[in-house]
């Protein structure tokens, strides 16, 4: 019977990673039906929609409603403010980022980041707001920080 396989040990002619440093912001993908949303987040306004026919609010920004399968959606400035639902760290150092799902008060959840927080200190239920960060050459992108991080 042979000894079990251990993984192999770092080499030290191997050159060591330098740190990542902060995160960069991916630039959005801008479809003609988001071109509104992406507007309105380089003014810092945060837009969702509504259904016209059934008036259900969804997000993400679409022309059809996920609800009812109506073409009459229109777009409604969002109060900007909600309540986190999930979330989870990767990463370490400066290039940590604490993704989450954050549920506006219009009541649609959305995917985005947690920002200008310390990542321990989150918790599932905390108030938040909305803040634009400019991405690398393209659109702002609506994030969240606690209300609290405001005052």
């Amino acid at each position: 019977m042979s000894p079990p396989e251990t993984s192999p040990k770092p080499s030290a002619d191997k050159p060591q990673r330098p740190p990542a440093g902060p995160r960069k912001i991916p630039a959005p993908r801008v479809l003609p039906e988001t071109q509104t949303y992406w507007t309105a987040a380089d003014e810092g306004r945060l837009m969702v929609k509504r259904c016209a026919a059934c008036g259900e609010f969804h997000h993400y920004p679409r022309d059809i409603c996920p609800h009812c399968l109506s073409a009459d959606t229109e777009w409604l400035p969002a109060a900007g403010t909600g309540t986190v639902y999930s979330f989870s760290t990767m990463g370490q150092g400066e290039a940590a980022y604490t993704m989450a799902f954050v549920t506006l008060d219009e009541g649609v959840t959305m995917m985005t980041n947690l920002v200008d927080c310390d990542p321990a200190a989150v918790v599932i239920g905390q108030k938040v707001r909305v803040v634009f960060k400019p991405s690398e050459g393209g659109h702002a992108v609506p994030m969240f920080t606690p209300e609290e991080a405001s005052s």
